[in-house]
């Protein structure tokens, strides 16, 4: 059985306004497999996020096909800001998505509380998000997405509205939650290190139009953590090696 998720195939984009039309992507081709971590890099403005709907189908290519192994309701968003609802307890966030798709019962319900257990939440089920930190509540709003039990994890700048300390160690545990629970995941990310440290490979992104310039894997032990990896003595090559691909 093939093990593709999702594949891109010569997608390109463009995007008409009544002064000018703009080509966002030409012929970009990539693909993910089962139980891959993909990260994609790239200089601002060159589609990275774009991509990311494409996938989800809020946009429909102008040419080219994206192919979905499992159809789009498999899927999961996790984006740069939490995004919890500040009236509502952490429980009642978690179990948001599960209500939003109407899929809740007791089942789905213990289930998605069982994650906040699992994970160091529980003793916060009746909190308010405010009462929570920005790593917390970034866990949260994961386990939230894991609730609905998606195949692939589409990871949008998640930890960019963290300070750098808490970005490392929250990096360090959705990376955890995310092998255990053997999810598929894209991150998109203009952090380097973060890609490397994360990713089985990572994707550089040309200027708009965008393409993939580069394709990179990261030979480094996965079963190390994000944080154990970045001193691996490999980290560096690869990270002169993609600042030389995106500066070029």
């Amino acid at each position: 059985m093939d093990s593709t998720l999702v594949s891109l195939d010569r997608v390109s984009l463009f995007y008409h306004t009544k002064q000018a039309e703009t080509q966002a992507l030409e012929e970009l081709s990539f693909s993910v497999s089962e139980g891959e971590f993909i990260a994609i890099v790239g200089p601002s403005g060159c589609g990275k996020t774009t991509v990311l709907s494409l996938i989800m189908g809020l946009l429909t290519p102008t040419k080219g096909s994206v192919t979905t192994r499992d159809g789009r309701q498999k899927m999961g968003y996790m984006l740069q800001h939490d995004h919890l609802l500040d009236w509502r307890t952490v429980e009642k966030n978690v179990l948001l998505s599960l209500e939003v798709q109407h899929g809740i019962n007791e089942q789905t319900k213990q289930k998605a509380l069982a994650l906040l257990d699992r994970y160091g939440l529980g003793g916060f089920r009746h909190s308010k998000p405010a009462e929570l930190s920005g790593g917390m509540r970034q866990k949260v709003a994961l386990i939230r997405t894991l609730a609905t039990d998606p195949q692939l994890l589409l990871l949008d700048e998640p930890f960019s509205a963290l300070d750098y300390q808490t970005r490392l160690r929250i990096a360090d545990e959705v990376y955890s939650i995310i092998k255990q629970e053997r999810k598929t995941a894209i991150l998109v990310t203009h952090d380097i290190s973060e890609a490397i440290s994360m990713a089985d490979r990572v994707l550089v992104f040309s200027q708009r139009p965008s393409k993939v310039k580069s394709e990179f894997v990261i030979e480094i032990d996965k079963a190390q953590s994000p944080l154990e990896r970045r001193n691996d003595p490999r980290f560096f090559t690869y990270f002169h090696r993609i600042w030389e691909d995106l500066d070029a």
